[in-house]
């Protein structure tokens, strides 16, 4: 760590790498640590008139509004599962693109794939939700189109909420896993090579140096960004389901999820303090998951640890 004078003499020695990192700190002060003390919130019977700090404490009344709902335990067991889905499939695609691409030799080609795998992480879970909509639409979805002209009949996806988590995967794959092959391949790209030249040399096919060089040097950075993964695993994804699903409450049993759920008790109470008191529970649950993931990982495999 710099001493005072070292790091002002850095700030003036690098003025614009700071500049650049000034905005992530500022939105990190704000919104992190400045909205600590409103944590209180959770344990308060909020009033407007009042405000955040006059309001009176009703101790643990916020949480029981949670936990003592019929669909506590609906949309915690589909946020966990769900998100368990999104981690390993996830994953086990983009690791499978990153591999892929290490192994194509025309540059060109594989410039416009890395282009091409990048454009759904850049768009809206909103536009992506009509792009469903008009797949699995009973009226207009293509898929029924297809069906109906091989003399089939109609699906109302809309109301076979057990196909949802498959749909949902898919899309989840299809948006996200581009960019994280992008990183899977940095970590290769930085593989000494003449690890491979030396494999090669002791007679190892591609296949091979894969599995027993690529994949292996490949985990600590798998175990670190399974870590990050693991400390949302209590928070859905609240864009990508309520753009999706919406208020369809057909479809709840298998994709009913936390946020979705605050969100409708917010908007139908108006209660700020329960929303904090569910907030509270998903950021202890992930902090504790976290913690404890990374304490296994550093005593399983020390360079897939955090910390």
């Amino acid at each position: 760590m710099l001493k005072k004078k070292g790091f002002i003499n850095d700030i003036v020695l690098h003025p614009y790498r700071y500049a650049l990192l000034l905005p992530a700190t500022l939105y990190t002060f704000i919104y992190g640590y400045c909205s600590y003390p409103y944590i209180v919130v959770a344990f308060k019977r909020f009033n407007y008139r009042l405000g955040v700090f006059g309001s009176p404490f009703n101790g643990l009344k916020n949480f029981e509004f949670f936990f003592k709902s019929n669909a506590a335990a609906v949309v915690i067991g589909n946020t966990l599962y769900l998100n368990f889905l999104f981690l390993v499939f996830t994953t086990l695609f983009s690791l499978a693109l990153a591999i892929m691409l290490n192994e194509v030799r025309q540059r060109t080609y594989k410039r416009v794939s890395q282009s091409l795998m990048l454009f759904p992480h850049y768009l809206s879970w909103v536009v992506i939700g009509y792009m469903i909509y008009g797949v699995f639409s009973m009226e207009y979805g293509i898929l029924n189109k297809v069906v109906q002209a091989l003399g089939g009949t109609p699906v109302n996806w809309y109301a076979k909420a057990e196909a949802w988590p498959a749909i949902l995967v898919i899309m989840r794959i299809w948006k996200g896993s581009g960019m994280s092959a992008v990183i899977y391949l940095a970590a290769i790209t930085g593989i000494d090579s003449e690890i491979y030249e030396a494999a090669e040399i002791d007679g190892a096919s591609r296949w091979q140096q894969i599995l027993r060089i690529t994949v292996p040097l490949l985990m600590p950075t798998v175990c670190i960004l399974t870590l990050l993964s693991i400390g949302k695993i209590m928070y859905g994804d609240f864009g990508m389901i309520y753009a999706i699903v919406g208020d369809n409450g057909v479809l709840y049993p298998t994709t009913d999820i936390i946020d979705t759920y605050i969100f409708r008790a917010l908007r139908q109470t108006g209660n700020p303090a329960q929303a904090m008191a569910i907030s509270l529970f998903q950021s202890v649950i992930g902090f504790l998951m976290v913690f404890g993931t990374n304490k296994l990982a550093s005593k399983l495999f020390p360079d897939g640890a955090l910390y």
